[in-house]
This record gives structure tokens, C-alpha cells and sequence, in this order.
């Protein structure tokens, strides 16, 4: 009887498809040791979203998450993280130093093992992430992406585009462990994950490790594990409840049910791994766990969106108070994919798909070429699997002013090492290598997170619900809910006239009532916003002079930053929001005068 390995992705994959990555290290740490208990050897420990999260969201250093993940799990645990391709964990595609440096700071602190994929199918974003992870001493895991396409959508995503690119990964010399066909949205049918898997296995020997990946967020992952495990897999992806099921990976238990009778099975102590359950649930019971996360979405299969993605926007959504919109956005992300180059549907390009139907379903079908998706038609992350349609292109051109791209990307990036250290410098920060990675991945057109996250700046947004009043707690200060430490003052609108309000913080009491100042000059020209966002960086203040076109400050809506520029020459007579303030459409942000 053949053992399949498994990998428990719980504290890694489930936060990020449950939570959108947003889970605190002292809540899970118990979870990590119950799994030791329960006899797992191997778990998923970082990267991915669960990067850039930890400083985003979490007020935590990813770096500090794995040295205490490494402590709880022991020396003699498999660690694993996700990787993708040049951009590895960053927010953008990463340099050739940066790239290196990432590989030996995840060695450094904890990591054996590195799965690496890239969302384009491309292999030469795959070349130089993977010598890198080989020459730091890691077990390389290389990918193949896969996913269903949109109906009517043929020329890639079926088992012989996936061989190609698999023969591609084969010529190419790169140095790899193991490989893994890796489906993030769990649509692709089961005999595509049988036809591909038997294909691989032939042209593999029996030697060479094959692992599966999906999710079950359209209800069909034990079925494709199954599928895969009979045409010659080795291991696969598993989780442990209540982070399994729904967005997250299979239930370790289900498929070890499902295995019965057959000639394999997961080599499990079911009285342990049942008491491990027990534990993660003990330590997420104060968690939010959004319903979207928990239930099967048939419709991903025709707008295939990744587990790992869809709670991360739907939290994002409720962040900006536009949950109402994700019917229609994953409506329309389905023609994104159709006319985008079929890029895999795995971060950062489902990220790209949904920007882009969020930005058709607010602002018109085609209006905005978001930045991601319009990059990614141009070629400036690599080759999309097929050509996008000839009239996306024609439009990403003219409205990113961008030519289309046919060369490397890696070789249009300069290093990031000299450019990390200068900001560190300047900003009189330690110049580390951890420093130097978090301020080159968490990087943005409108400012640096990394750099954030070190001077201070540690927000917690982390969804939690007290089990008395069932109604959302925050655990700390937010950048939506700052924490009060002395009278704090407020603007309420009432029937359109607005009140400054002092509120004392010990008590609560409403200490000062009074008429608010709007700063609006006479004969200022307003400036409001077009969409739903956070305002994340504000460039100007009042009575700087500014010219038409300028940007006043940025919003971020769905991880997309959106310039708010002026609408003429002019003096800025008021600035009527604050940094980290949602902000609505047609909401007035600004006076020019």
C-alpha cells in the first residue's frame, strides 16, 4: 500500500483563505506544537500573502513569525514556504539581488523547503528564483499553475499546455527538488488533474516527487486529489479544521476517508491529528471566520478565483464598505480572464483579474485599465499563455502609456540592495539584511510599508469576535480605529450640516459640541474622489501650490493604489480627510483655490 505524504498548510494557506492572511503568531504558536504532537512533519510556515500581511495587518515582522514558528515545530520539521517566481514575496517583481537575499533570509530563519511558482506559466521567471533557492540550501519545489478556463476559452489549461511547460521547466537546466501541479482556485476538472499527473509521471521516472495542490472552494478537491494520487502523485496539500474545507486546502481526515479500500493511504494517528483539531480550534475561537470562506462557490468555476484571494478582497471589500459588490465583480472578472492572456488565476495575477473587474464594475467596462492588469497584457511580468485580445492591449498602451514589452523582466530591474540601503540611512534605521528585504518587497507607487512598519507605524487589523457579544473586536489599534489615549476629536454630519465632536476616551463621555469649519475658500474648485477606498498617503498640505495634474494624495481600494490629482493650478485651500480614512464616491477630499 503506497503512504501519500501530505503537507498540513493550516497556519499558512487557511489564514491567508480564511482570514486573508490575517492571523497574530502568539494566537497560533499552541497549533503549531498540537501538530508535532499529532505526528506532521511537514507544515507550511510563511510566504505568500502571510509576508507582507504580518507588517501590513498584523503589526509583526514575518521574519520574527518564523524563528518562533521554527522554535514550536523543532529541528527536525519540514518547513515550508510560497514563492512567486521574480516577485518571490514582494508586492512587485523583485531584482536579481533581492530575489537572492530572499532565498537566504528564509533559510536563515527556519525554512527547508521553498514551493515556487509563477501565475504566467512563464519558466523563465522560474530560472533565477529557483538557482537561488537551490544554491541557499532549500528544497526546491517547482510549479506548474493550473486552473478551468472561462467556457468558450480554449489554447492553454489542459494537460498538454501543462506538459509543454513542464518539458519547458525540464530544458531550461533549472536546479528543482520536487515538482507540484499547483490549482489555487481548485477548478480544474479532475480528469485534467489525472490526464496531466499521468503525462508528468511518465516523463518524469518514478524518482521525482509530484505533489498536488488545490483548494476546495468549488467542491471538487478530494475528487481531484484522488484523481491525482491514482495517475502517480506522491503527496499533497491538506489542512486541519476549522481551516479546512470551503477556501482552504481538503480536510487531512476526509481524504484519509476517502482513501479507504483503495490501494493508498495517509499514514495518520486519527486520535491525534482529531485532538490537533481541537487545538487550532481553540486558538482561532476568537477569530472571525468570514461565511464566504466556509461554504462551496460553484461560481468560481467559470470566474475562477483562488481561496487564498477571495477572502483576502471580500475582507478588503468590507474594509471599504463595498461588499455588496462581489457578486458583480466576480461576474466580471470572468471576461477579464477571457480577454487577459489566461494568465493562472494565483497571486499576483487573480489579483490583476479582480483589480480589473472591480474597476469595471465602479467606473465602467474597460474605463480604467487598472495598473497589474494593464503590466501584465503588456508583457511586463512575462509572456501571458496566449496573446490577450489586440483592443485590451490597444488600451493598456494608451492609458498606462506604456509600449508593449517582448523582453526579460528581469533584465529592466535595477538592483534593489543599494536602493534599501539608502532609505535605511537616511531614516537612520539598522541596516540588516531583514531591514533591507522589508523595505525592498513593501515597496509601492505611493509609498513603502516596509518603511512604515519600522519607523513605527504597526497597525492590527485583525478581525476578531468576543464570544459574548458576538460582534467585531479590534485587538489593537487599527489604521481604521485608532487607539484612544486622551480626548479625541470628531466630525459627524447631521442632514448634511456638519458638528466637531469631542469625545473623552476614558469614559467615553461627549464632553464639546460644536459647528466644524469645512476650511473651504471662497470660490474653490472641489476635489472628490471617483471610487471607494482607505486614503493611504496624503503628498500635499494646506497652501502648498500645486499644478494641474499633481497628485494630491493616493487611495487603496483591492490592493490598487489611486491617484487623487488636482484639477487645476492652484493653492490647496483645505484638505478635508485624514491618512487611513475610508473614503466614499463623490466624496470631497480637497479645495483648490
Amino acid at each position: 500500500m503506497k503512504k501519500i505524504r501530505f503537507m498540513d498548510t493550516s497556519l499558512r494557506d487557511g489564514f491567508q483563505s480564511v482570514f486573508g492572511a490575517r492571523a497574530l503568531t502568539d494566537d497560533f504558536i499552541p497549533a503549531v506544537e498540537s501538530a508535532v504532537d499529532a505526528g506532521i512533519e511537514h507544515m507550511e510556515a510563511g510566504g505568500g500573502a502571510r509576508f507582507q500581511a504580518l507588517f501590513m495587518y498584523c503589526g509583526e515582522s514575518a521574519f520574527d513569525m518564523m524563528d518562533r514558528f521554527r522554535a514550536a515545530a523543532g529541528p527536525a520539521a519540514s518547513l515550508q514556504t510560497l514563492a512567486r517566481g521574480i516577485n518571490v514575496v514582494a508586492l512587485s517583481a523583485q531584482p536579481k539581488d533581492m530575489i537572492d537575499l530572499h532565498a537566504r533570509m528564509f533559510k536563515k530563519h527556519g525554512m527547508t523547503h521553498i514551493r515556487n511558482f509563477d501565475a504566467l506559466n512563464d519558466v523563465r521567471n522560474l530560472i533565477y528564483s529557483g538557482q537561488c533557492i537551490a544554491d541557499a540550501g532549500l528544497h526546491h519545489q517547482v510549479s506548474v499553475t493550473m486552473m478551468e478556463l472561462p467556457p468558450g476559452c480554449t489554447g492553454a489549461h489542459d494537460a498538454p499546455f501543462y506538459i509543454k511547460t513542464l518539458r519547458e521547466i525540464l530544458d531550461s537546466g533549472l536546479p528543482y527538488d520536487s515538482i507540484c501541479f499547483k490549482d489555487a482556485s481548485g477548478t480544474s476538472n479532475p480528469k485534467k488533474f489525472y490526464d496531466t499527473i499521468k503525462a508528468a509521471r511518465a516523463l518524469l521516472g518514478d524518482d521525482v516527487i509530484i505533489w498536488a495542490h488545490t483548494h476546495e472552494t468549488a467542491g471538487v478537491g478530494i475528487t481531484q486529489y484522488k484523481a491525482a494520487i491514482e495517475a502517480g502523485c506522491d503527496g499533497v496539500d491538506l489542512a486541519r479544521s476549522p481551516l479546512s474545507g470551503g477556501t482552504c486546502q481538503p480536510d487531512i481526515l476526509s481524504l484519509w476517508h476517502a482513501l479507504k479500500g483503495t490501494e493508498y493511504t495517509l499514514d495518520i494517528d486519527v486520535a491525534k491529528v482529531m485532538q490537533a483539531n481541537r487545538v487550532l480550534q481553540d486558538c482561532l475561537q476568537d477569530y472571525f471566520f468570514p461565511p464566504e470562506s466556509q461554504r462551496i462557490s460553484s461560481e468560481v468555476i467559470l470566474s475562477p478565483m483562488p481561496g487564498g484571494a477571495l477572502t483576502a478582497n471580500t475582507m478588503m471589500m468590507r474594509d471599504t464598505g463595498t461588499l455588496d459588490l462581489y457578486p458583480k465583480v466576480i461576474e466580471a472578472m470572468s471576461e477579464c480572464v477571457a480577454r487577459g492572456g489566461f494568465g493562472t488565476s494565483v497571486t499576483p495575477v487573480s489579483q490583476f483579474y479582480f483589480q480589473q473587474a472591480y474597476a469595471n464594475v465602479t467606473q465602467g467596462p474597460w474605463k480604467k485599465i487598472t495598473d497589474g492588469y494593464g503590466k501584465m497584457v503588456l508583457g511586463y511580468f512575462g509572456r501571458t499563455p496566449v496573446a490577450p485580445d489586440p483592443e485590451i492591449v490597444r488600451l493598456a498602451e494608451a492609458q498606462l502609456g506604456k509600449p508593449m514589452f517582448t523582453g526579460d523582466p528581469l533584465d529592466v530591474l535595477e538592483p534593489g540592495i543599494p536602493k534599501a540601503k539608502k532609505i535605511l540611512e537616511k531614516e537612520g534605521l539598522p541596516v540588516t539584511d531583514e531591514n533591507i528585504f522589508i523595505v525592498g518587497a513593501l515597496e509601492t507607487p505611493g509609498g513603502n510599508k516596509g518603511l512604515d512598519f519600522l519607523k513605527g507605524k504597526k497597525p492590527i487589523n485583525v478581525r476578531k469576535v468576543s464570544a459574548q457579544t458576538e460582534k467585531a473586536a479590534p485587538v489593537a489599534a487599527s489604521p481604521s480605529t485608532p487607539a484612544m489615549t486622551g480626548p479625541a476629536d470628531y466630525t459627524v454630519t447631521v442632514e448634511g450640516k456638519a458638528y466637531q465632536v469631542t469625545v473623552e476616551a476614558t469614559t467615553g463621555e461627549v464632553k464639546k459640541v460644536q459647528p466644524a469649519a469645512t476650511g473651504k475658500a471662497v470660490n474653490a474648485v472641489d476635489v472628490k474622489v471617483k471610487l471607494q477606498g482607505i486614503v493611504y498617503e496624503i503628498f500635499v498640505a494646506v497652501g502648498d501650490r500645486v499644478h494641474q495634474g499633481d497628485t494630491l494624495m493616493v487611495l487603496e481600494a483591492m490592493k490598487m493604489e489611486t491617484p487623487v490629482v488636482a484639477p487645476c493650478d492652484g493653492t490647496v485651500a483645505s484638505i478635508e480627510v485624514e491618512k487611513d480614512q475610508v473614503v466614499k464616491p463623490e466624496q470631497l477630499v480637497a479645495t483648490i483655490s
